[in-house]
């Protein structure tokens, strides 16, 4: 067994920032036999893509007719594939428009206008919002979501968003306040798009898979968040969050409807925290949560559990050195929840089982920072050769931006070690067996330790401290070796291989990471950091979505594209559907003015693309 090295990675690097980190050599010997000498090829095809819909002349300007456009010029406000789904051979999706600037006004509070060769944010300056004046102004960027149907046989793409404005006055303004169609499914002959609305609801609008035909639509006012649908057992489920961004719990819903009502829901679970995914596995309903906290300070202590027999049997001795197991975890961070069976009693999960939840992993049982462990957030989780896989979530700045609340740095050395120690990369982990004394969770990509800030430290004054986790990884670092890959988008099982679809923010960080820095109070933040500190600098050669593939539980990832599938662009991957060995992937793209295809830079805007192995 080779010895693990763990060399402190720094954010801020005089050639980079990070870059790629050294891979984790802690494959087991086991497997070391089973690599692949040469991993399978891919070959991808580009089926749609956004095209320019408004004209922009500079920021609170009023758009000039268009496009094409005489004055200004061309905008692609389109920017995710946010849901999609499949039926008798067409691909439905919605979209979600100018996503980033949607987060950076909400979710990081910072809705200050910003302009550059990529992409633009108006916010208050918003021409939306000067006709609006009741328009939130951290959300002045939003356009209305698209609906889209993909015919495979024809390779014909059809726009249904008429069909919904058309149908009447209140489908029209549902569509108009919906942020962004965030989830889709189709089941029984009817296909479902819904997303989270202004203000605090879930809009859902609903078509005929066989004719196409538009259904209705309707909001439900409880709720304040979706993202994902899971068909089990034959009965479709969707998870829902309450509240504004779902901040107040969550449900996991069961549909009960048809094609004259496809709007009948009854809630099974509710659980301490939104729903983000769901998957099957084991006879259950395994769903992945976002913290409540929504980054709050918590309280601290270590709280890394045991697993399998021995984190069962010994939960009160681990408990007395200061390592909680998952049983007395915030609820409320985010988690992995594990449904009661669903062949017991009734077919499927009832109104009985609402609160036969159980959370069986918490972040906070891996991150060892009390403030950044209430920042994650769980992405995708799917069941592949025998275990359930899942991923982390790190909203870009968030958790630097969370610690420096709690303990603001007093100079410059200590807000950069601030930068460097608070941002986190996915995690990669699977299990089996839960809830049994064979219970078994492995840490795949991540670390054995991670920085920690400790208050007490240097007699109050306060310091990071590398701490363990509690686990120690087998495949490799965190975020697959590269700090830039934030979220654990999607995952899905095609040609008996896991494709894991994540996001890269590395080309969002050339702007995020200057603008963070000078708010910090560094010195020439925009040009780099002061003289006696390295400059920001990003690696492009670290640009695009990445795209990571298992081809056994017994073997490491490998990397299928780390450059967006030929558009650095797309800076991850959002959806996807498998269709046997071939994958179907939706991209996420929101450099809205870059709209010039006679340039030597990739268009923006959202993408569907064809995955398909190339035969040996």
């Amino acid at each position: 067994m080779h010895r693990v090295r763990k060399p402190r990675w720094r954010l801020l690097s005089a050639v980079v920032v990070l870059g790629v980190l050294p891979a984790l050599a802690a494959t087991p010997s086991a497997a070391a036999g089973l690599l692949p000498s040469t991993p399978p090829t891919f070959q991808h095809e580009l089926l749609a893509k956004a095209t320019p819909d408004e004209c922009f002349d500079g920021i609170g300007q009023p758009y000039p007719a268009g496009p094409p456009c005489a004055q200004g010029q061309a905008k692609v406000n389109q920017a995710y594939v946010w849901s999609l789904a499949r039926a008798n051979d067409r691909l439905w999706f919605g979209t979600g428009a100018n996503v980033n600037c949607i987060v950076g006004g909400t979710t990081l509070s910072r809705p200050n206008p910003r302009l550059n060769d990529d992409y633009v944010c108006e916010y208050a300056e918003s021409q939306v919002v000067r006709q609006n004046p009741t328009m939130p102004t951290n959300v002045g960027d939003h356009r209305h979501p698209r609906a889209y149907v993909y015919d495979q046989s024809s390779r014909v793409l059809t726009e249904k968003t008429d069909d919904i404005k058309n149908a009447s006055a209140d489908d029209t303004s549902r569509l108009r306040r919906t942020l962004g169609l965030r989830a889709g499914a189709t089941h029984q002959g009817v296909v479902i798009l819904a997303g989270p609305a202004l203000g605090q609801s879930v809009n859902m609008f609903a078509f005929d898979t066989v004719t196409g035909q538009y259904l209705g639509s309707t909001s439900f006012a409880k709720y304040g968040n979706i993202r994902n649908f899971v068909v089990a057992d034959n009965v479709l489920y969707a998870g829902v969050g309450v509240g504004a961004n779902g901040r107040e719990g969550g449900y996991v819903l069961r549909w009960a409807g048809d094609r004259t009502n496809p709007f009948n829901f009854v809630e099974v679970g509710q659980l301490a925290a939104q729903v983000a995914d769901l998957a099957v596995h084991e006879g259950r309903i395994f769903v992945s949560t976002w913290s409540a906290a929504s980054g709050g300070a918590l309280a601290a202590g270590s709280t890394a559990r045991g697993s399998g027999l021995v984190g069962n049997l010994t939960g009160s001795l681990l408990g007395l050195i200061g390592i909680k197991p998952v049983e007395e975890a915030d609820p409320g961070i985010a988690g992995v929840w594990m449904s009661p069976p669903l062949a017991a009693g009734e077919p499927g999960l009832t109104a009985g089982d609402t609160a036969g939840w159980k959370l069986v992993w918490s972040a906070s049982s891996y991150e060892p920072d009390p403030i950044i462990a209430g920042t994650y957030g769980l992405g995708a989780l799917m069941s592949y050769d025998g275990y359930l896989y899942w991923g982390t979530m790190h909203v870009p700045m968030k958790s630097t931006s969370k610690v420096a609340e709690v303990y603001p740095p007093g100079d410059e050395v200590e807000a950069r070690a601030l930068l460097e120690n608070s941002q986190r990369a996915v995690s990669i982990f699977r299990g089996k067996r839960f809830g049994t004394l064979l219970e078994d969770v492995d840490l795949l990509y991540g670390e054995a330790k991670l920085p920690a800030y400790d208050a007490t430290a240097n007699d109050g004054a306060g310091a990071w401290k590398y701490t363990s986790t509690g686990h120690r990884a087998l495949h490799g670092r965190i975020g697959f070796g590269n700090i830039y890959t934030n979220y654990t988008w999607t995952m899905e099982v095609a040609g008996g291989r896991l494709f894991i679809g994540t996001m890269d923010w590395s080309y969002l960080a050339k702007d995020l990471l200057p603008e963070t820095a000078a708010q910090m109070g560094f010195r020439n933040a925009a040009k780099g950091l002061s003289s006696e500190l390295d400059p920001i600098v990003i690696d492009p050669a670290l640009y695009g979505g990445d795209l990571w593939m298992y081809e056994s539980s017994l073997r490491p990832a490998t990397a299928v594209n780390t450059k967006g599938l030929g558009n650095h662009l797309n800076y991850g991957f959002r959806t996807m559907l498998p269709d046997g060995a071939n994958l179907y992937l939706g991209t996420a793209n929101p450099m809205n003015l870059r709209t010039d295809p006679t340039d030597d830079v990739p268009e923006g805007g959202w993408e569907l693309l064809k995955l398909t192995p190339v035969a040996d």
